[in-house]
């Protein structure tokens, strides 16, 4: 008889474990958003600044290239959880400062919550809480 509580035991533990991590993995995982949002700060605080040329815009994702060390990168990133743009207030094709990983220069920004490449848009909002960049890329 204690025989067969320990094996009950033995056998229960394991899926208690299971669902027990099944559970904190769900409730601690981060949304896409999230992600994005973190990624976007991480290139923003550690990126290194460069000049970039925003080549398209599609609704809220802006198109844009770039060069590292004699590789064009073509990127794109969505801005739609950063502002609406109205496309007849404001032309933004044209040169812009892009912030990239210098592990991984494919992963970089235009724009984020607290730091703005978009030479046009920090021009036709002054006062913005964006922050510019064109004295941090003549460093």
């Amino acid at each position: 008889m204690v025989h067969s509580g320990y094996l009950l035991l033995a056998a229960l533990l394991p899926v208690a474990a299971v669902v027990g991590s099944w559970v904190w993995i769900k409730r601690w995982r981060l949304t896409p958003e999230e992600r994005e949002r973190r990624r976007r700060l991480a290139v923003n605080a550690s990126g290194r600044l460069g000049p970039a040329m925003i080549t398209d815009i599609d609704e809220n994702v802006l198109h844009y290239s770039y060069e590292v060390r004699g590789v064009t990168y073509n990127a794109s990133q969505d801005i739609s959880g950063l502002m609406q743009l109205d496309p007849q207030a404001v032309q933004l094709l044209g040169p812009a400062t892009v912030k990239y990983s210098l592990g991984n220069p494919a992963d970089s920004i235009v724009l984020c919550e607290t730091w703005s490449g978009l030479r046009q848009l920090r021009k036709a909002f002054p006062n913005s809480q964006l922050k510019g960049s064109e004295d941090e890329a003549h460093r």
